[in-house]
């Protein structure tokens, strides 16, 4: 590693921090910031790191503005077999940031040249002033005042956090003048926001099968949701021949994750336009309304250094596990993906994930090169039976994907244990569902 517009090292903490940080808070592409590590990169070795990584976020959050919070990230790293901190640090869209007691002037407002942090000009701090984005959720009242919030409290603590009577100040829940904003609004138990998922029979829009609302509730209830019925869109589909077994999802399970997360978190709210996500039978497509933020070029978009539109919703994903470190998401994304997935326009950003063409190929199965069935028939009907036990309504396809065993073997299996009188179909095909014959 060197040190460029983006990257700086410092060998300890110093009272050159703030001024660093805000550096890359006015910075188009955001930075990192390593402590530990001296000019040529080598690790000097930090003698407290919790401590230290304690003070960093303590003099981050209060000493500059406007407000950080969901624009950092402090994480360690292992260089050359010691331990050093880095600060990742997103480019903020409330520019300019400066250091508090500085105040916004050329010796509190700074910008990253090259290597190093250079005060910022009367005339750099009054244009970005000027342009400063003030329609951030934050500062946008919630629709309603009575709001409620069991669901996020819940969440925060199956993660071990508390949230106290002062949460709504320290998520920034409210706005300058103390009413609940859209953040607020957004995270509450009901609302009027939801996600929508569609599912359709082929590759167009012509034959809706399934067209589900995830909402109404706090959006971390409805991603967890989303999350949960992509998931099992995603089936598995296995092949097993006589050297080796091929097990895939239609769609990499992890880049699939982390756009999900991306598509809601990254959704401008502003204009009361939630995400959409749509299945076909060749794709899933995740449509996101904004385009790109202000600012923000293509190259930014895809360059893995975060510059989140609504930082305080990203702020609560993080703490409750969405997401892992700051630009962290689509790294992941194009570690499995071409960056052509992406489809971007003035107003939406579409992400088109297709199956995978070797795995959806109609049926998974087991058997040889050729498609001949083989294998234990009284261990393929304790399999069967198992999962018909726990899944009554089981349908023969969700049986077939779920076993990898053909249709036709699926078929053969049920029909035996039906006249062996071990399962009672109760109802109709479509309707009914399957009763186990203990006796």
């Amino acid at each position: 590693m060197r040190e460029s517009n983006r990257i700086e090292f410092k060998s300890e903490l110093n009272d050159k921090l703030e001024k660093e940080i805000v550096a890359f808070l006015n910075n188009q592409e955001g930075g990192i910031l390593y402590i530990g590590l001296d000019n040529d990169g080598h690790p000097t070795g930090i003698v407290d790191l919790d401590t230290t990584q304690l003070k960093i976020a303590d003099r981050i959050k209060n000493n500059i503005l406007p407000s950080t919070l969901g624009l950092f990230d402090i994480v360690t790293e292992a260089v050359e077999n010691m331990t050093v901190i880095k600060i990742i640090i997103s480019s903020g869209l409330e520019k300019p940031y400066y250091i508090k007691a500085k105040g916004m002037s050329p010796s509190g407002c700074y910008t990253r040249i090259g290597t190093s942090s250079q005060p910022m000009t009367t005339a750099m701090i009054d244009d970005l002033y000027a342009r400063r984005i003030h329609t951030t959720l934050r500062n946008i009242s919630s629709p309603r005042q009575d709001l409620k919030f069991a669901q996020l409290k819940i969440y925060y603590q199956e993660r071990g956090l508390e949230l106290n009577k002062q949460f709504a100040n320290s998520l920034e829940l409210l706005t300058p003048d103390g009413k609940f904003n859209y953040i607020a609004y957004l995270l509450a138990d009901e609302n009027g926001v939801s996600i929508k998922v569609a599912k359709y029979a082929g590759s167009d829009k012509v034959d809706l099968i399934e067209n589900e609302e995830y909402g109404y509730c706090s959006l971390i209830k409805a991603t967890y949701s989303v999350l949960e019925k992509l998931k099992i869109e995603n089936v598995t589909y296995a092949k097993v021949t006589s050297t080796k077994r091929i097990e895939k999802n239609l769609v990499e399970p992890v880049a699939m994750r982390e756009a999900i997360v991306n598509c809601i978190v990254h959704n401008d709210f502003t204009h009361e336009i939630p995400p959409v996500f749509e299945i076909f039978n060749n794709r899933i497509v995740m449509t996101s309304y904004g385009g790109l933020i202000p600012g923000q070029s293509e190259e930014d978009f895809f360059s893995c250094s975060s510059m989140p539109r609504n930082r305080e919703l990203m702020r609560v994903f993080k703490d409750l596990g969405f997401v892992e470190q700051l630009g962290s998401g689509m790294s992941r994304i194009l570690k499995a993906y071409d960056k052509s997935i992406f489809q971007i326009s003035e107003h939406f950003i579409k992400a088109v994930f297709p199956f995978d063409k070797v795995m959806n190929n109609g049926k998974s199965f087991n058997g040889d090169e050729n498609g001949n069935e083989n294998g234990n028939e009284n261990g393929d009907e304790k399999l069967v039976l198992k999962m018909l036990m726990e899944q009554p309504n089981i349908t023969a396809k969700e049986l077939s994907i779920l076993s990898s065993f053909s249709m036709r073997k699926i078929s053969r299996i049920v029909k035996r244990l039906r006249e062996s009188g071990k399962i009672i179909r109760i109802g109709s095909d479509r309707k009914g569902y399957w009763k186990i014959n203990e006796k």
